[in-house]
């Protein structure tokens, strides 16, 4: 008799399913997640990786906006958390990598220990901001190499993601971004993420210039216009993250079921809209918990 979650969950080699992924499918669609319970749903309908989002596991654990306030160590609990429930591969954001060069190498170690995919590092200054607001600034094209160069030493296993992403298009154009992505490609990244394009064109050049994986951010309410996956995919892009959507969904229903209680006084004009307890036990797997404990009880 095992633990429910025992020798199903944690994915040996998720780094190694990602990048078989990569090859298998057009696109990987990964839905952003901030806590497990939002995991086990983007798992259960289907999605075959997800994207742990700094601004969500910030926003909703501290309360606060997405300005570098979330620590390593927090962020590597919820990564570990995620993780422990789900067997598609995850990936997450790391912000600047926590400091300089040194802290991201220790950075990389943490997070691959909560079993990650991957991770992506980028190129702002510290403290960073939301990459589609405005007065964001880089650091030297060097610095970067360095944090690149020391997360790929840092990592255990070679097939971990080392993903670069770059803000400079909004200081130094789509050539200078392109430009320090073949930088960063040369200090040893899995792959690029190009942060805040502006256009499908953008997108196309940056694809033609850049050979390697590429991240495609397809956030709300931002600089970069709605495609989908399917568009992304045929300019030659093999991740597309949507780091937001749910969390936004969320907040959204939230807020019109907090306006419905205070204006009627109950809930009941909202239940068409929830989950029910039915479909919440069954992402769960509250029965097969409920029958460990039973069969426990019986020896």
């Amino acid at each position: 008799m095992n633990f429910p979650l025992s020798g199903e969950s944690r994915l040996n080699d998720p780094g190694a399913r990602l990048r078989l992924l990569w090859e298998q499918r057009n696109i990987v669609v990964m839905p952003g997640v901030f806590n497990a319970a939002l995991a086990r749903l983007v798992q259960f309908h289907g999605f075959e990786a997800c994207y742990i989002s700094g601004a969500g596991v910030t926003n909703s654990l501290l309360g606060l906006p997405d300005h570098a306030f979330i620590s390593l160590p927090e962020m590597a609990q919820v990564c570990n958390y995620i993780t422990a429930v789900v067997n598609i591969p995850a990936i997450a954001d790391a912000d600047t990598g926590y400091g300089s060069a040194l802290q991201t190498a220790r950075a990389v170690q943490m997070l691959e220990r909560a079993g990650l995919a991957g991770v992506h590092i980028e190129d702002q200054v510290s403290p960073k901001r939301c990459g589609h607001l405005e007065g964001k600034e880089v650091v030297p094209t060097e610095e970067m190499v360095a944090k690149i160069k020391a997360a790929v030493h840092a990592r255990s296993n070679p097939n971990f993601v080392i993903i670069a992403r770059t803000d400079a298009r909004a200081l130094e154009g789509l050539e200078g971004a392109i430009e320090r992505a073949k930088r960063y490609l040369h200090a040893g990244a899995d792959a690029i993420f190009p942060e805040a394009l502006q256009s499908p064109d953008e997108f196309e050049q940056f694809a033609r210039a850049v050979p390697a994986p590429l991240l495609a951010n397809m956030t709300e309410f931002g600089k970069t216009p709605y495609l989908t996956a399917t568009e992304f995919a045929q300019m030659g892009y093999k991740m597309v993250i949507f780091p937001m959507s749910c969390f936004r969904a969320m907040m959204k229903a939230a807020e019109q079921t907090l306006l419905c209680l205070k204006q009627h006084g109950t809930q009941t004009p909202m239940l068409d809209a929830m989950q029910t307890r039915a479909e919440l036990y069954e992402l769960l797997e509250y029965d097969r918990y409920l029958q460990y404990d039973q069969e426990l009880a019986q020896e």
